[in-house]
């Protein structure tokens, strides 16, 4: 499978740079150059499929120009020790949980799968790389369990003083591990505008091997995908009739990676998504997304501090205009819709769901006029552990469940001690950079 940039489709690349260089030097973001019809493979899986061997297969299937099928399997073996969890709600709804990592977040998926990918693409080249981010907490924690057994990768995670969580001091650079955190004296803000500072120097980014865990990475972004195949394994012979699924929209990477899933040739009817300022409905009643009234020639580069991935959905859009707005299906989204959707599915069927998950059945509510007959399915995805979003289900519900022992630990403060970084100051962030020079560390 190649690649190519949403600014230059001559600008082409394999899985392997496109993981590697995942910053594309015109300012855009790696999307497939063409869709491979996966059929036969999204077909023979079954409920008896795990999601690594499935992840293997589909990998291998995508990229076998550039990796053989063992190394396919080695890396989703090495990435997914866990399948997501499915179930039946009702004749109609199912659930999809994908929270059942190390840190309760679907993130767990994407960055396992990508430093696996990355640690076998190093090992088979001979080469080393930096991962460079900026994030609250929540990658860090994700990172802290993905990073453990990798040689030949380094993360470099930039955060806000006193949000550093989920490690362990055995995970630090200068205790002989792969994460090197710094605390910077501001906001998260701040430690973007860091990240931003060195990606847009390509000198650094070549020099450093620098490349990102958050889903600008196509790496990062492509094994969600996954997720949709592994649920239609479980439903295909349940489920006669039509197929969707209900999420959040977040920074549009499940939408994005759907939508992958579905030019690929998996057998699904449509994404239900809450309404958001950028991705709404126009008069008509159809999907829109407004920021494509702005040419891509006049925006500033693709971030890679803080992705959105609309600019993906804009080129699906655009490749496939009449067709794709019959799969993605906005529903404006109410606080109130939310909070009566969450007690709602608790009283149907005990289930806690988080703000995001209550959203997205709200939203798969008002959509329901699409599910044409009573064969149809709706698959609710419920992205994040219920627990981490304690303050809502209080609300809602006046109850919520005990964080399981390893999300604690993903929420437990780490301290530092160590001089933070002033905002802007890159060039500490440069030697720290330097630090890590690949001959000596490694």
């Amino acid at each position: 499978m190649k690649f190519y940039s949403t600014r230059n489709t001559e600008n082409v690349a394999g899985f392997k740079k496109a993981v590697l260089d995942c910053m594309p030097s015109d300012g855009g973001l790696y999307v497939p150059y063409d869709m491979m019809d996966l059929r036969r493979w999204i077909l023979y899986a079954d409920e008896n499929t795990s999601f690594s061997s499935l992840a293997g297969a589909l990998t291998s299937a995508m990229v076998n120009d550039e990796f053989s099928p063992i190394i396919c399997e080695t890396i989703a073996t090495r990435a997914f020790e866990k399948d997501p969890v499915f179930r039946q709600l009702d004749d109609n709804l199912f659930l999809l949980e994908l929270h059942n990592g190390a840190t309760g977040t679907f993130k767990d998926y994407g960055v396992s799968y990508l430093t696996a990918a990355l640690e076998t693409i190093l090992q088979l080249d001979g080469e080393k790389a930096i991962l460079l981010d900026a994030t609250t907490g929540e990658l860090g924690a994700c990172m802290s369990k993905a990073m453990k057994d990798k040689k030949l990768l380094k993360s470099v995670l930039l955060t806000p003083k006193g949000s550093l969580r989920g490690m362990d001091e055995s995970d630090f650079v200068w205790n002989g591990g792969n994460l090197y955190p710094v605390e910077v004296d501001g906001t998260i803000e701040d430690c973007r505008n860091l990240v931003r500072g060195i990606f847009a120097d390509r000198d650094l980014v070549e020099k450093y091997h620098l490349t990102v865990a958050n889903t600008a990475n196509i790496g990062r972004l492509l094994p969600q995908a996954f997720f949709y195949t592994f649920a239609f394994s479980r439903l295909k012979k349940i489920v006669n009739g039509d197929i969707y699924y209900a999420f959040s929209a977040g920074n549009y990477g499940n939408l994005i990676s759907g939508l992958y899933g579905w030019r690929f040739a998996l057998p699904v009817n449509g994404f239900i998504v809450p309404s958001t300022p950028t991705l709404t409905q126009d008069g008509s009643g159809n999907c829109m997304v407004t920021d494509s009234v702005v040419p891509l020639a006049e925006r500033l580069p693709a971030d890679p501090a803080s992705p959105s991935n609309i600019e993906r959905l804009e080129q699906v859009f655009k490749a496939n205009s009449l067709m794709i707005r019959s799969f993605v299906f906005p529903a404006t989204v109410s606080e109130e819709d939310t909070n009566n959707a969450c007690k709602e599915l608790f009283v149907k069927y005990k289930l806690y769901a988080d703000r995001d998950t209550s959203a997205a059945y709200a939203a798969a509510k008002k959509r329901a006029d699409i599910v044409e007959d009573g064969d149809g399915a709706v698959v609710l995805v419920a992205r994040d552990d219920p627990a981490i979003d304690e303050k809502f289900l209080m609300h809602n519900l006046g109850e919520c469940p005990g964080k399981d022992v390893s999300i604690a630990k993903a929420f437990a403060p780490v301290e530092l001690n160590k001089t933070c970084l002033a905002p802007g100051d890159k060039e500490s962030l440069i030697s720290i950079l330097n630090s890590l020079n690949l001959r000596r560390m490694f």
